[in-house]
């Protein structure tokens, strides 16, 4: 089983690479609805695949100067504390700690597959129609207290699903920085997604929802899918790539959330 494992992840990998869509949203649902994996483990362990592979794009973006770190820094500081509650809360309370979540978890993942299917389809749009609404004026106050409420947003509906940190947290940038150029926007979220995935598989891993020898044999495949799904990338047309993408999760949603 874990050479299958292991094709998945060089599978997810290679997709990632090719769209910049997060693993979470293809990875966790494959774990639980090919692989029947509990989906309070899938989640725990895709957070600390995710924190893995993200952490390279990190480094890549940063040396290449298209993360925008105090955006990165608000993202945080609302995400972090957001996500240590959300598992604190699903352990007290939840029936049997966070495994006892299970139907919640796959709600919560269903609805935010849903939500990356859209972010996925109308990015374009999206960043278009704050483009035009801005208006050229700017509230840095109200940006930033926006920027963190967002990171908290995000942090909850992470931790849950691990869906979210990348095309979610994306388009949310678009709306609140319309200016700023699409590859800090794509680097500052990646940025932001290594801290978040890291503290919320850590939690995951102390409320006892982490495969380890699953998540050691998703990393040998994913690290070589990406980088060849990164190097493929420009030969594959982004237009036939994300509608493809899209109505795939809208799919798993539907059934994630029916189930």
């Amino acid at each position: 089983m874990s050479i299958a494992y292991t094709i998945a992840g060089f599978s997810v990998g290679a997709i990632v690479g090719l769209t910049g869509v997060g693993g979470g949203s293809l990875m966790t649902p494959l774990l639980v609805l090919l692989f029947g994996i509990n989906p309070s483990v899938a989640v725990g362990t895709d957070l600390l695949y995710a924190a893995v592979t993200k952490a390279g794009g990190t480094l890549a973006h940063g040396m290449k100067g298209t993360v925008d770190w105090q955006v990165t820094r608000r993202l945080a500081s609302g995400s972090i504390p957001a996500a240590a509650l959300t598992l604190l809360t699903l352990a007290w309370f939840a029936p049997g700690g966070i495994g006892g979540a299970t139907s919640l978890i796959k709600v919560s993942l269903g609805v935010a597959l849903l939500l990356t299917a859209v972010a996925i389809i109308f990015r374009k749009h999206i960043q278009d129609f704050a483009l035009r609404h801005s208006g050229g004026q700017e509230n840095p106050g109200r940006t930033r207290i926006l920027t963190i409420i967002t990171g908290a947003v995000l942090g909850v509906l992470v931790s849950i699903s691990s869906v979210g940190a990348g095309a979610l947290g994306v388009s949310a940038l678009f709306f609140l920085y319309p200016r700023l150029p699409t590859l800090r926007i794509v680097g500052s979220d990646i940025a932001h997604a290594v801290p978040l995935t890291l503290v919320a598989g850590i939690g995951h891993w102390f409320l006892g929802s982490v495969d380890w020898s699953l998540l050691g044999s998703l990393l040998i495949g994913s690290l070589p899918g990406i980088w060849l799904g990164s190097h493929i990338s420009t030969r594959v047309p982004d237009r036939v790539l994300r509608p493809i993408l899209a109505t795939m999760l809208v799919l798993v949603g539907s059934k994630l959330i029916a189930a």
